[in-house]
């Protein structure tokens, strides 16, 4: 009795443990191509190389806001004279804060 449930233990044990592993096939099973489909894939796969180069580049902007958005504004070209001079403010007033 003590075998039947020592084998009935490890055949649930090991049940599990059988179907995790990978199911490698190192031998192909299916024939390999024949000359006509090697052909008909290749004719396929270069009719589809030319359709991907008759596609245009799209450049535009894919900004769906673009048109209600203001113009950005617009910065003077020349920039104010104490600044561009470079000497310092002139403080009115005698009074500290």
């Amino acid at each position: 009795m003590k075998l039947f449930r020592l084998a009935a233990v490890l055949a649930v044990v090991a049940g599990p443990a059988y179907a995790q592993m990978p199911q490698l096939n190192l031998l192909q099973d299916a024939p390999s191509k024949t000359p006509e489909e090697r052909a008909a894939e290749a004719e396929r796969d270069k009719a589809y190389k030319e359709t991907l180069k008759k596609i245009p580049d799209t450049k535009a902007s894919n900004d769906p806001w673009g048109g209600m958005r203001s113009d950005p504004p617009k910065q003077s070209a020349a920039p104010k004279a104490s600044a561009a001079t470079g000497a310092p403010k002139k403080k009115s007033g005698t009074a500290a804060n």
